[in-house]
């Protein structure tokens, strides 16, 4: 099995519901994003570039690559990168050891650092929103069932701040790498892991489910009858800057762009 996504540039509307939902179900500290969407010619998301009557807006999710031939794995010297069996690209967190090697050989620059310790950027978080509930009391009391009911809401609020995403940590293979916990570890790196909580149960990946516009699909690359191979056999697609011979397993189909 070689587990692939393929993406649609015409379907994608550039909502960022991947982004969001990534963020939840892998309970990513604020500031982290494994998923990106831009907007292509622009640095101003959702901004239409060209001249004139001549206007277009087109979308690019990124996230990793999952490259087949990944200079990521290559230079880390824990062996923390690693393919799974499935040949997706992983970081083993207990095995990290915070060098940043892959971070400067990725060129996708889709790696993320965590600086601090994310349970403390998430309860500086929750008490950023707990500040503007206050505020949110004080003009408007009457309106919200008075201090006890906005109290209890607030606590809640506060506490699902702090524990998004998927609950238990998930180990992979026979060596039982850690792939994923709720709060990664001060001093690593991390990055997509294709939802390797829910993909090695069975399930497609977060992103794949949420889209609105069902421009994600995800796979088995090496068997001919999925929908990836099906897509791939007869779309004409594109990988990002193939140029360097990472070989990425991410796929996209060019807007307007397919075979007759």
């Amino acid at each position: 099995m070689k587990n692939g996504m393929v993406i649609d540039l015409d379907r994608c509307i550039g909502c960022q519901t991947c982004a969001v939902v990534c963020k939840m179900h892998n309970s990513l500290a604020p500031g982290v994003w494994w998923n990106r969407v831009f907007t292509q010619g622009t640095d101003e998301h959702q901004t239409a570039v060209g001249e004139n009557d001549n206007l277009q807006m087109e979308f690019l999710p990124v996230s990793c690559q999952m490259c087949s031939d990944a200079a990521c794995e290559k230079v880390c010297p824990t062996q923390a990168s690693y393919y799974d069996q499935n040949g997706t690209v992983l970081v083993d967190y207990e095995k990290c050891i915070g060098c940043r090697y892959c971070m400067a050989a990725c060129p996708y620059g889709v790696r993320q650092f965590n600086w601090r310790d994310p349970r403390e950027t998430k309860a500086e978080a929750a008490h950023e929103t707990a500040v503007a509930l206050d505020a949110g009391l004080a003009t408007n009391e009457a309106e919200l069932g008075g201090v006890d009911r906005w109290s209890f809401a607030r606590t809640q609020v506060v506490e699902a701040a702090c524990l998004l995403g998927y609950p238990n940590p998930q180990f992979e293979g026979a060596a039982h790498h850690l792939v994923y916990t709720q709060n990664r570890p001060r001093g690593v790196v991390e990055k997509c892991t294709f939802c390797a909580q829910y993909t090695q149960n069975g399930e497609l990946p977060a992103c794949v489910r949420a889209c609105p516009a069902k421009a994600r699909s995800f796979g088995d690359l090496s068997d001919p009858t999925s929908e990836v191979s099906r897509m791939l056999a007869s779309c004409s697609t594109v990988r990002l800057r193939e140029d360097y011979g990472t070989e990425p397993k991410v796929y996209y189909l060019p807007p307007s762009n397919r075979k007759a």
